[in-house]
């Protein structure tokens, strides 16, 4: 019994070192085979191919999503730049004049000599490939036609202005701070520098153009030949003497643009003011127009009588106002423009305003300019009369020079004036 179990002994003690050996060579084989270099290298170069794979099909899903968003309309990926330009717009000029009185401070007001410094940032962005962004930043100092008596602002936001342009022939315009009627027109073929001259009277356009509106929406429809606008503002003019009412005037803007043949171009525009008064100062906030109309109606009306002034009073500031004004301008040679217009305004006074200008600029070129204007004020009034004359001067590409002369007569009042206006773009 001892014996048989001594053999059985050694044979589990056999089959135990045969199971070792075997278990030995297979792992020095695997060992070798795993520290083999050029295994090493493959099994690297299977798991740098395996991840640069899936990096490249993570980039193709990237660039797939993004060409889906730039093809998309109203898309955040869509290219929108902002320009930036400047100018810097100064007016210098030495009078001749017989004597320093109330009536010829009055006539240089009247025609529109007003010296000083502009400053002016425009800021720019096309949105939705068609629309445009505008953001403009004016300092200024000017004279106020009183010896010493110079006003000036700090750099402010002086227009905020966005265009939506739905179709080729319709676009709309909402102007929440800055409006001016010049806004609702189509671009002109000059330059800002070209349009003014010495004075704001010999500018190529009607004074309307340039009145400031507060804030205002329009429309604008082209078609063929013809553009025509029509445009809604309203703006504040501040509080009556003696009581706490607040005066909102409300304007409406129109204007028809022709191209005619020949290179003739026929613009008529009108503007018509309403001024409304509050009874109590309420604010809105700066950029809110009150849409309260068919409720006020019926209330100012049962005021009316309880509210109406006394015999004597002038009541002038409570009447509508408005100006219409024609302007026709067209091209005689390449480069040369003549332009004339009137304007006509229906207040007491009935005041009639025209100007005929004659204007050559040329880039690199030395240019010059015409104007001859005038205003009359009917049979109560006196008539005004004034002649300007211009070189314009480009020295480089940014900077221009207008030196000239100014012969302004007013009545009893003759002024003579030698003027030099610098602009320079930025």
């Amino acid at each position: 019994m001892d014996a048989v179990t001594s053999v059985v002994e050694k044979l589990k003690g056999f089959g135990q070192l045969s199971q070792n050996f075997v278990n030995g060579l297979l792992n020095r084989r695997e060992n070798s085979y795993s520290r083999n270099p050029i295994e090493i290298l493959k099994r690297l170069q299977r798991e740098a191919f395996s991840d640069q794979m899936k990096l490249r099909d993570r980039q193709d899903k990237v660039e797939r999503m993004l060409s889906f968003y730039r093809t998309s309309k109203g898309s955040p990926f869509q290219e929108a730049g902002t320009h930036i330009r400047g100018e810097v717009d100064a007016l210098g000029a030495i009078l001749l004049t017989g004597d320093i009185d109330e009536q010829h401070l009055e006539a240089l007001d009247r025609a529109g000599i007003r010296t000083g410094i502009d400053v002016r940032f425009a800021f720019e962005t096309t949105l939705r490939q068609n629309d445009t962004l505008v953001a403009e930043l004016v300092a200024s100092e000017k004279g106020n036609g009183n010896p010493g008596d110079i006003s000036g602002s700090p750099l402010s936001l002086a227009k905020l202005f966005y265009a939506a342009n739905f179709t080729d022939w319709f676009s709309a315009i909402a102007i929440p701070v800055g409006a001016q009627c010049r806004d609702f027109g189509i671009p002109t073929d000059y330059t800002p520098q070209q349009r003014k001259g010495l004075s704001s009277i010999s500018s190529l356009e009607p004074p309307l153009l340039n009145q400031h509106n507060g804030t205002a929406i329009g429309l604008t429809v082209k078609k063929s030949n013809v553009v025509a606008s029509l445009a809604q503002s309203v703006s504040g003019l501040g509080t009556q003497m003696g009581s706490d009412a607040i005066t909102q005037l409300f304007s409406t803007f129109g204007q028809v643009i022709c191209q005619l043949p020949k290179g003739v171009k026929l613009s008529f525009f009108g503007l018509h003011q309403v001024p409304k008064s509050l009874h109590h100062r309420v604010s809105f906030g700066s950029i809110a127009i009150p849409v309260g109309f068919l409720k006020q109606h019926e209330a100012s009306e049962r005021m009316v009588e309880a509210t109406a002034p006394p015999l004597g009073t002038n009541t002038q500031d409570i009447f509508s106002t408005g100006s219409i004004a024609l302007k026709l301008e067209s091209e005689i040679v390449e480069g040369t423009k003549i332009g004339g217009w009137i304007e006509m305004k229906n207040s007491h006074s009935k005041p009639v305003r025209w100007a005929v200008t004659m204007y050559d600029s040329f880039e690199d070129e030395v240019g010059w300019g015409v104007s001859l204007s005038g205003l009359s004020e009917g049979f109560k009034g006196r008539d005004q009369y004034q002649f300007e004359s211009f070189a314009d001067l480009s020295l480089g590409k940014r900077f221009r020079l207008k030196p000239g002369v100014a012969y302004v007569v007013d009545g009893n009042a003759k002024i003579l004036a030698l003027m030099l206006r610098c602009n320079w773009s930025l």
